[in-house]
């Protein structure tokens, strides 16, 4: 004789609805032969947090490299962090670039 089935340890669970994260966008500044060291490191000191010790960091990879991460945020974030760059650099008439890409 078969025996009843049992639904105790295979009851579907409710999936707990977990928010969606916002996808991420790294903000990189991009390097030029004209905008002094000092004011990137500064720039990246007031628009990012940075320590002195950090945005050196990052500055002296943007100019080594060519490209240097300043931080991952959410769209609206990055790309607000983004514009208070191109804003400052053009207004202190420096040719700073400043970019996003996807995380």
């Amino acid at each position: 004789m078969a025996q009843p089935h049992s639904n105790g340890d295979t009851a579907l669970k409710p999936n707990a609805v977990k928010p969606k994260l916002p996808e991420m966008f790294k903000v990189l500044l991009l390097n030029d032969d004209y905008t002094p060291m000092e004011f990137v490191v500064e720039t990246i000191e007031q628009f990012f947090n940075k320590s002195r010790e950090q945005a050196t960091q990052i500055m002296l990879k943007v100019h080594t490299e060519g490209v240097g991460v300043c931080g991952v945020y959410p769209l609206d974030i990055a790309e607000t962090k983004m514009n208070q760059v191109l804003v400052h650099a053009k207004e202190s008439q420096h040719p700073l670039q400043c970019v996003i890409e996807p995380a």
